[in-house]
């Protein structure tokens, strides 16, 4: 039965124990007893809420001076984590924590109801202030205190693991592509409400950036001695990212130099998003700042790579994806921050990690998204000039790694590792070949000599993907050859000279070029070239591909334990939507270029028609309708391939230059090979060190970037996946495990 909200002793008895922990919290309180008060007697569930923020706001006003009082906060605290997930599941719930509580104004009487703040907004400021409450989550400047610092620490996790649960609401709404649902938890705490807005902000970077989880470096420490900072990381870093979920293709973006995209009459600064860490970490510049944000980001990100000589003597962090979502948004909210990073080869302090991320997680189908984010951010990196050319730094960190030895660079070790992905990660990587290959075709004009290893694994990418029964067994693989032939040009046109050993690849390998020149168009070889396809199930044959030996101490990328848990992930725009085409012209600066086929989708056909899946880039593509009408679809609906298909971008392959190449230095090398009994590399590639295709290639082509563009569907993603992290993140205690969570599926692999 209902009982009163003045029963003190009633109420009290939930918060007033003293040996509690959050733990004990979630066993003492189970999901079906929330449940059915819930459903039985939602009043008395609404009174518990009342009062455990009644009791939180007390605590902020009268500054937790006693440690009862601190007790009390911390037991709230607990108790409506433990409770809002089971408010939020419920729609008609959703509502409640907005709504005045009656007779809540602070004089008892009628007339403060007006102006008495929706429970929400009471429970976000009580948490704000007591998050800077002197001797409970700050020092004090008395002396005398007594309070440890691990207490500190313990009670701002606490605190922040509430916050992070009010900002959950996001997880019990499906996905929708309207960006304009912002979360008004969010949206109100970084709100100029929050008079604790920017000290917040800026405490949750600087207690992500400098934590050093290696500390003293004492081996074993770890295990000596509880760390409460790394709970208190974990949970900064989650709250700031929840925080920083922001839809940046809808807001006025800064561009490069700090001005907005505008006309000429808005001579008055735009005003910044209302968000304001948003607005806080897009203006943030002083260099010092930059330099203390990327070396710590970089420290941790480089934390699990670590290899010391004694097992398990040093601690390794797990929350890797958290940073790498954090890093996206420093990149993608402020320009300066990412011209920062390019400016000096620290940005590949931060790729290594990520391309061993992306290695080792290949075969994995739990960690899909980490795959995902990681290529975000190296295709983010590529559209700057600046990282091609950070990318001819020699590589000499060894990294225990399952990829072949070689000896070269930063860009070899990038090739390397999308090789690996390309040829042996799961199958639901496929959707991310554009983007990996896109990354390469940015940084190609700038490589200036590839190993041989390298050399062949793009070569072998490319025998790949020109097969027959590949380029016609979907719509949209022939991109995959364009790509790829796009980078061979840029190195031979730009940086001909370094790279005798892709030339040498180039020429061994010729067969494949002349292959592609003459691919047959009639139905009967098409339908003989997918005939192989039944032959050859495995995407891509790893054959030819001398893998070699692998490095030293690396184990192999293994697949997920079955059982594991996984969240599923909104499908991302195909690689058109993704980027924008920009030309470099001869000084260096871009301009963007407007995408050709820009006209409506023809009627009856709806803009869709694309999906996520299958990424169409604007290349070698006619328009939409002209692909409808040349690749017939077939009685089951499927899509097949027909002649004139094939003829349409078959006639756009870029060969001109290759094979301008192969028809000069051809008959050169074959000479040498019959004049002095050659079988041997090394004279071969002296010889080709030394020639020059000066004034026998075709006219150099524009350098062409597709330069990452933000957009809402990639918004959404960014949302499911980083919800889908801190749900399986938090397990200790489970906050969200077994609740009716809406933004994604729970799976097993």
């Amino acid at each position: 039965q209902p009982v009163e909200a003045t029963d003190d002793a009633f109420w009290d008895q939930f918060w007033a124990d003293t040996a509690t922990s959050v733990q004990d919290v979630f066993a003492l309180v189970p999901a079906a007893e929330i449940r059915a008060v819930r459903e039985e007697s939602p009043s008395n569930l609404a009174t518990l809420c009342y009062k455990a923020v009644e009791k939180l706001v007390q605590g902020a006003e009268s500054g937790c001076h006693t440690e009862k009082e601190r007790q009390i906060v911390l037991n709230c605290c607990r108790l409506l984590t433990r409770i809002l997930p089971y408010i939020f599941e419920d729609p008609d719930w959703r509502g409640f924590f907005w709504s005045t509580v009656p007779g809540a104004g602070r004089g008892g009487g009628d007339e403060d109801d007006e102006n008495a703040r929706p429970l929400a907004e009471s429970l976000l400021l009580a948490v704000a202030d007591l998050l800077f409450c002197p001797d409970f989550t700050v020092q004090s400047h008395r002396r005398s205190t007594v309070v440890s610092l691990g207490f500190f620490l313990s009670s701002r996790t606490e605190l922040l693991k509430l916050l992070l649960t009010c900002f959950s609401e996001a997880m019990y709404l499906p996905p929708s592509s309207d960006s304009s649902n912002a979360n008004p938890w969010v949206q109100f705490f970084c709100s100029t409400e929050n008079r604790h807005a920017l000290p917040l902000f800026t405490s949750l970077l600087n207690v992500v950036c400098a934590y050093d989880p290696v500390g003293y470096g004492i081996p074993y420490n770890h295990l000596l001695f509880s760390d409460y900072r790394e709970p208190l990381v974990e949970e900064a870093a989650q709250v700031l990212i929840v925080t920083l979920d922001y839809d940046s293709s809808t807001s006025s973006s800064p561009t490069v130099d700090g001005t907005t995209t505008g006309t000429a009459m808005d001579d008055v600064d735009p005003p910044g998003p209302d968000n304001l860490f948003v607005n806080y970490l897009s203006r943030i510049h002083r260099e010092e700042d930059f330099q203390f944000i990327l070396k710590g980001v970089a420290r941790l990100l480089s934390n699990p790579l670590v290899q010391t000589y004694l097992p398990n003597s040093a601690k390794k962090i797990q929350f890797h994806q958290e940073l790498l979502v954090l890093f996206w948004k420093l990149c993608d909210f402020n320009k300066k921050f990412l011209f920062f990073v390019l400016k000096s080869s620290d940005v590949l302090d931060i790729l290594v990690p990520i391309l061993y991320f992306l290695n080792d997680a290949r075969a994995d189908q739990s960690r899909v998204g980490l795959m995902h984010i990681g290529v975000f951010i190296l295709l983010l990196l590529s559209g700057e000039r600046n990282f091609g050319v950070r990318l001819n730094k020699p590589y000499s960190v060894r990294v225990p790694m399952d990829i072949p030895v070689f000896t070269g660079t930063h860009a070899d070790l990038l090739i390397i590792v999308f090789h690996k992905i390309i040829t042996s990660g799961h199958q639901r990587l496929q959707p991310l070949f554009d983007c990996l290959l896109t990354i390469v075709v940015n940084v190609s004009p700038y490589l200036k000599s590839l190993s041989m290893v390298a050399a062949n694994k793009l070569l072998h990418l490319l025998e790949a993907f020109s097969t027959t029964w590949f380029l016609f067994s979907a719509v949209q693989n022939h991109h995959l050859v364009f790509f790829l032939l796009e980078v061979f040009n840029n190195i031979i046109q730009y940086q001909f000279d370094g790279n005798s050993n892709l030339v040498y690849a180039v020429i061994r390998k010729r067969n494949v070029f002349h292959q592609l020149a003459n691919l047959p168009t009639d139905s009967q070889s098409i339908q003989k070239g997918l005939q192989r396809k039944k032959k050859t199930p495995e995407p891509i044959s790893r054959t030819n591909s001398q893998d070699g030996v692998s490095m030293e101490g690396s184990r192999p990328a293994a697949p997920a334990e079955p059982g594991t848990l996984k969240t599923s992930l909104v499908a991302t725009p195909g690689i058109d939507k993704l980027t924008e085409k920009s030309q470099v012209s001869e000084d260096g600066t871009m301009r963007s270029l407007e995408p050709e086929s820009s006209q409506p989708p023809p009627e009856g056909n709806p803009p869709s028609a694309v999906s996520d899946g299958e990424p169409w880039s604007g290349e070698a593509s006619h328009p939409r309708r002209d692909r409808r009408r040349l690749s017939s679809a077939s009685s089951s609906g499927q899509w097949a391939p027909t002649p004139e298909w094939v003829m349409s971008w078959k006639s756009k392959l870029p060969l001109q230059t290759i094979m301008r190449l192969l028809q000069v230095l051809v008959p050169q090398v074959e000479k040498i090979c019959i004049d002095k009994g050659l079988t041997d590399e090394s004279e071969i590639l002296k010889f080709l060190q030394h020639g020059t295709l000066v004034g026998l290639l075709p006219v150099p082509h524009p350098i062409l970037i597709r330069k990452y563009q933000a957009n809402s569907g990639t918004a959404m993603w960014f949302r499911t996946y980083m919800w889908g992290v801190i749900y399986l993140r938090n397990v200790d205690p489970p906050i969200w495990y077994d609740t009716d969570v809406k933004l994604f599926e729970i799976q097993r692999v």
